[in-house]
């Protein structure tokens, strides 16, 4: 099947173009195309055999030449010298047979990532099958829990949405819908109407038809990626191996000229050639790669003390080599923990301090303490906030965790800050009734009592769509009339928000009659609400993260962000870690997206590359491109990741860093080390390290 862009199309264009109904394939239908597209799994190219993995660690031109080494002392009896050759020759060996074979093993962590079950239908009737039985055309139904089990099409959906962090790498879960994104050649986060193999179902539910499957699916492509790439030798193991070369030429001239010279002199032939060899073999420095295997493993020890935990011997090495890092955003430079940091409520913009889902934090407007629990204004706003929200805040082995959408879990931390319990609240103020959150209103309201008979429903939601709904205000105490001023004020207030890269939350309510359930629509609901206010939030950068990035200009290394994330929002993490000079704008010069990137030729962004900080919207091929341009340009490249997206980056890096904590299995196995406390700054102290253990190698 060639490669479509789904997402562009509509239903009736997709069910057209793969042949099939809104009642699924036939059960003819499915064995003819199981024949033509083969079953939906992951195939593994070029699988080597660990035995020959392992024969091939001993092609290696030093390894050849103590190989040689190590049978001429035992030819001339030196049986003592001939098993510590033989020694060093095994556990050189056995550390690049680890090194290799890991390759293979970063395929079968992402094999295990594929759903096992898939619910179809088939025959008009609804059943389950193996995942690996789906075929283009036939139609899914996917529910809460669920991986997806192939690339497909969305047909029908209520509230869907779905975890896409293993192949963008972004946490926030993506609210779906059914109709087209016309514009082509975007990233996978922005398509809308498509659901992934490998993702998870979050929320809600939804019908989609097969488009691909297998290697295939965009799960499939990146495991083709990391299959192709040839694992490189570092700048450790090119000199071995160059040192090598010349120590063989450089003992086969000593074995020639003892030999010729004794011969001359009438000595015997054979006895001349042994003393030749025999010189030739005490000229080999046998004791090398056991000197070296010392000083990188003290290396090893000491950067695990640091929270780096190094898989490659020769990655040590690596790193102290290391100029350019490439490093995700979320999680590594930030705390991928959303956070309210403005609040806009009765004409006051308040900051909030605090970072993360710890619930400690204080209230400031114009430079002052604020406190909210004397506002009544901020009060109704976080009480809003706690009802109308799905999600909740709890401490698990000394850890604050959000457990539900990581938006609404800002909204609780944020209440938890100033005091508010979002439990107690919830049980003065049950919840009777809701309308859930979709993609064309884009807000939620809850119902709750308020009298015998009178009901009040709050609203969350989109602030553009929100204040066209709202026809009061409540500021100073009362409820006034929302004026199209007052309306333009507050529009102007959200852009000057989301131009740092907050994503913003409006809150409304109203009181209504008693309804029955039936009655909760958003027309009899959402409208003629009063506004309450603005939330804007952020997942905000590390606050180590400034001083790691200073660390890194003052070693001659080069950070650059590569990430998933929206431009607007890559950029403003990056001026908040000083990444970005005071005055520098989002230029093309410093910032690139990856539609940008597919419009460059590899030459195009080789002369580029030098110059840009920020990478955003990028997908794995993305990653790929910008790896191999760096090192066409002679620098030594360090990449972090944590999602499935990122392995192939990893592999095909100089030495590729996966995060401890939130990283997967896959990049956990394709990378040469492992962050185990997921920190930007635990990298620049590893590179430290490596320099040091660099400089005692030459």
């Amino acid at each position: 099947m060639t490669e479509k862009e789904w997402h562009i199309m509509n239903v009736e264009e997709v069910i057209k173009e793969l042949q099939t109904s809104l009642d699924g394939l036939t059960t003819e239908q499915f064995k003819y195309r199981q024949g033509q597209y083969g079953l939906n799994k992951l195939k593994e190219y070029k699988k080597t055999s660990p035995l020959k993995i392992f024969f091939k660690q001993f092609t290696n031109f030093l390894i050849i030449i103590l190989l040689i080494a190590t049978i001429v002392s035992a030819f001339i009896g030196e049986f003592i010298d001939a098993i510590v050759i033989l020694t060093i020759i095994l556990a050189c060996a056995l550390l690049g047979f680890f090194q290799e074979y890991r390759s293979e093993k970063a395929v079968e962590a992402l094999k295990k990532l594929s759903a096992p079950k898939a619910t179809v239908i088939r025959n008009s009737e609804e059943q389950e099958i193996p995942a690996e039985e789906l075929v283009p055309g036939d139609l899914i139904i996917v529910r809460v829990g669920d991986k997806v089990p192939a690339d497909a099409r969305l047909i029908e959906e209520m509230n869907l949405e779905t975890d896409e962090a293993v192949l963008t790498g972004e946490s926030v879960p993506v609210k779906k819908e059914v109709s087209p994104v016309l514009e082509k050649g975007i990233p996978i986060a922005d398509r809308k109407c498509m659901i992934y193999a490998g993702t998870t179902v979050t929320h809600g539910h939804g019908k989609a038809v097969v488009t691909e499957t297998g290697m295939e699916t965009e799960f499939g492509k990146i495991a083709k990626m990391i299959q192709s790439i040839e694992i490189e030798k570092t700048p450790l193991e090119i000199r071995l191996e160059h040192i090598g070369k010349w120590l063989g030429f450089g003992c086969l001239v000593v074995c020639a000229l003892a030999s010729v010279s004794g011969i001359l002199r009438g000595y015997d032939y054979l006895d001349m050639f042994i003393w030749g060899i025999s010189l030739a073999v005490a000229a080999v420095p046998e004791a090398l790669p056991a000197v070296v295997t010392g000083a990188l493993s003290i290396g090893v020890q000491r950067m695990a003390k640091n929270n780096a935990i190094v898989k490659r011997l020769p990655a040590v090495e690596t790193l102290g080599c290391t100029s350019v890092i490439c490093s995700d955003k979320t999680g590594t430079l930030t705390k991928n923990e959303m956070t309210v940091k403005k609040i806009y409520v009765n004409r006051k913009t308040i900051s909030v301090t605090g970072t993360g889902y710890e619930p400690k934090g204080k209230f400031f407007h114009k430079g002052k303490r604020w406190d909210p629990e004397k506002d009544p204004h901020i009060s109704l706003l976080f009480k809003i906030g706690l009802l109308c929200n799905d999600a909740s805040l709890r401490q698990e082995n000394g850890i604050w965790k959000v457990h539900g959408d990581p938006t609404e879990g800002a909204l609780v931390v944020v209440a938890a800050k100033a005091g508010f319990d979002q439990e107690s609240i919830k049980e003065k103020h049950p919840r009777v009734g809701e309308i859930s959150f979709d993609m064309i209103r884009k807000r939620m309201t809850t119902i709750h009592p308020k009298s015998e008979k009178k009901q009040i429903a709050y609203v969350k939601g989109a602030p553009e769509l929100m204040l066209n709904l709202c026809t009061k205000i409540y500021e100073r105490g009362r409820i006034r009339k929302m004026t199209p001023k007052k309306k333009e004020e507050i529009l102007e207030l959200t852009k000057r928000m989301a131009s740092k890269a907050l994503r913003i939350l409006a809150f409304a309510y109203r009181e209504i009659p008693v309804m029955d359930k039936e009655e909760y629509t958003p027309e009899n609901v959402e409208n003629n609400l009063i506004f309450v206010g603005l939330m804007g939030m952020i997942d905000p950068p590390r606050k180590e993260a400034i001083s790691a990035i200073r660390s890194c200009t003052r070693a001659g290394i080069r950070p650059v962000i590569v990430t998933g994330d929206h431009a607007i929002t890559a950029f403003a993490i990056a001026k908040e870690i000083k990444l970005i000079k005071p005055g520098e704008k989002m230029t093309k010069d410093i910032l690139i997206t990856g539609p940008e990137l597919d419009e460059l030729s590899d030459e195009d962004l080789e002369r580029v590359v030098d110059k840009i900080k920020i990478y955003a919207r990028v997908n794995p091929h993305h990653k790929l491109r910008i790896i191999e341009a760096l090192k066409k340009k002679g620098v030594i490249v360090a990449m972090t990741g944590d999602g499935i997206n990122d392995a192939p980056a990893l592999r095909k890096a100089d030495i590729g860093i996966s995060m401890g904590i939130t990283g997967t299995d896959v990049t956990k196995e394709a990378s040469d080390m492992i962050l185990a406390d997921d920190n930007f700054v635990t990298i620049v102290k590893a590179v430290k390290e490596g320099r040091a253990i660099y400089d005692n190698i030459k």
